[in-house]
């Protein structure tokens, strides 16, 4: 069974060799993967992780994984798992770009003060 996910958080199932993952673009997490391997911008590091280079691929299940044993997973990933693990970025990505509604209440609904 895999790891229930927050779609609304624009977190994201992968799975590697039977090793559940969630991971999550985190501004945090964007900004570590991006500093690891010098991405001089968001584009840069869009295309460096869905086109799974592979110093991109560990260092985002490094980084943005936000549940899930990293260890276990990284030690059973080989290049049959790039094509999932670029789709899963891919996702994790595009949950924070666009007119994507419901990130949108969800946002909302965390951010709204109370009127009474």
């Amino acid at each position: 069974m895999a790891e229930p996910v927050n779609g609304a958080r624009g977190e994201v199932s992968l799975i590697i060799d039977g090793v559940e993952l969630v991971i999550a673009a985190t501004m945090g997490g964007l900004a570590a993967v991006s500093t690891r391997l010098n991405c001089k911008s968001m584009s840069d590091l869009f295309l460096r992780l869905s086109s799974v280079e592979i110093a991109a691929t560990i260092a985002a299940i490094e980084l943005l994984t936000v549940r899930g044993d990293v260890r276990a997973a990284l030690s059973r990933l080989n290049l049959k798992h790039f094509g999932d693990c670029a789709a899963a970025f891919e996702a994790a990505l595009s949950a924070h770009l666009g007119d994507d509604e419901g990130n949108a209440e969800a946002v909302g609904a965390e951010t709204a003060s109370p009127t009474t």
